[in-house]
């Protein structure tokens, strides 16, 4: 059996930047343990599988670890597939996924992606490990709601310069981390670090954003953001909130189109 496998980079206009996520269209769901074997095989932040239902498709999101809740761009990628290979004609799609019914729908020469809002809890005081892990204290800590079975922290720092020398002890960190600060050039920027699902740095995050717009909105009093996330790769992301929701959008660029060899 083969399985068409197409690999996206996410929130970017060009290959070799942004969030490469592999997506692959299946007529069926396979067995969870093969589809876990595929995310790890591939060794990406996600790989997203995707079958029809309905007028729309259920969407599924692995790290090479674990199952997880919500991934902004392998839906993003999977979007873009969608679109631009599989449903030329097409201007939005629906996915069905454990975070409710996701949308994605061409914006421009980009896509965007209608998303939930899900702001920060309340401040806490950061743990003294934490810090220690972080290698600087923050100037603000709160708790995110757990996700993938982890949980996370959401840390404020003063200036994207510390964010950029940011280098954690990954092993010692309890937690996934969103680490942000306000942007030289935009109007914040951010990194994610995810540990606990198997990932130590991800490049771009687009669920990140669904926490980091809410935030930034209310500290800037403002609607519409212009993010970056400043890992080594590096992605734009476009931010608006809306109501409950938030509106994430971004680029693609196409990097590989192949076929897996299931073994028989």
């Amino acid at each position: 059996m083969q399985i068409p496998i197409y690999q996206i980079d996410a929130f970017t206009k060009a290959p070799f930047g942004g969030n490469p996520a592999a997506v692959c269209p299946l007529d069926e769901w396979l067995a969870d343990d093969v589809l876990q074997a595929i995310a790890l095989e591939n060794n990406l932040s996600e790989t997203a599988f995707f079958v029809s239902k309905g007028s729309g498709f259920r969407l599924r999101w692995f790290t090479p670890a674990i199952e997880v809740d919500l991934c902004g761009h392998a839906t993003l990628a999977t979007g873009h597939v969608i679109l631009n290979h599989l449903m030329l004609m097409g201007r939005e799609v629906q996915f069905e996924t454990r975070s409710g019914t996701l949308q994605v729908r061409r914006d421009g020469d980009g896509l965007a992606m209608d998303f939930p809002s899900l702001p920060p809890g309340e401040e806490i005081e950061p743990p003294a490990d934490l810090i220690t892990a972080m290698g600087q204290a923050p100037k603000a800590c709160m708790k995110i709601r757990e996700m993938h079975g982890a949980p996370y922290l959401f840390l404020v720092y003063e200036s994207e310069a510390q964010i950029a020398s940011l280098a954690p002890k990954f092993d010692a960190l309890g937690a996934n981390v969103i680490a942000t600060a306000p942007g030289d050039k935009v109007d914040f920027v951010s990194r994610f670090f995810a540990p606990m699902s198997g990932i130590d740095e991800d490049p771009v995050t687009g669920s990140a954003h669904c926490t980091l717009a809410p935030y930034w909105a209310n500290q800037l009093d403002k609607d519409t953001l212009v993010a970056r996330q400043i890992s080594a790769r590096g992605g734009d992301v476009g931010c608006r909130l809306d109501g409950d929701r938030v509106i994430l959008s971004g680029h693609c660029a196409f990097y590989m189109e192949g076929q897996i060899e299931m073994p028989g």
